[in-house]
């Protein structure tokens, strides 16, 4: 139902005399009637590249945007890996580390101080020879190694 308003002038200024009134309503055909509609299809496109070349720039653009990405990440691990490295191994030289049951000694648990201050690594010393009253003795224990204290260098005395 559609309403009918009255649009009327009486007094004839051009102005509506009731505007918004309703006079009455009136029915509208609107011609609807139930619709029932089934629609089933399907479709498919098929594309192919006309610049094989340009698909090929891409794909290396893409390589090579990842292979960056992986480098620098790369990058960031050695430089984390070292810098705990580096603080791991200056606090071991101050003699300050984790408690071992703590849940933060694995931290620092791989690090290994090989030169601390006053140490040298390998620690080698020279032992001299000793001549010996006869020189086939001494060539022989030279060549073949020798248990004789007294041919390490060090006196030997017995009483």
């Amino acid at each position: 139902m559609d309403p009918v308003y009255d649009v009327s002038d009486l007094n004839e200024d051009g102005l509506i005399d009731n505007p918004g009134d309703i006079l009455f309503r009136k029915k509208t055909r609107t011609g609807q009637k139930d619709n029932y509609s089934l629609g089933i299809g399907f479709s498919m496109t098929w594309s192919t590249p006309t610049d094989k070349k340009l698909q090929d720039q891409c794909k290396q653009a893409a390589q090579a945007s990842i292979d960056m990405m992986q480098q620098l990440t790369a990058n960031k691990r050695l430089d984390f890996e070292i810098a705990r490295l580096k603080n791991c191994g200056d606090l071991m030289l101050k003699g300050i580390q984790f408690h071992p049951k703590s849940p933060y000694y694995k931290i620092c648990a791989d690090v290994v101080v090989n030169n601390p201050p006053g140490h040298t690594h390998p620690h080698v010393h020279a032992i001299p020879s000793v001549s010996s009253s006869s020189g086939t003795q001494h060539e022989e224990h030279e060549q073949h190694g020798s248990s004789d204290a007294a041919l390490l260098g060090a006196p030997l005395t017995t009483k």
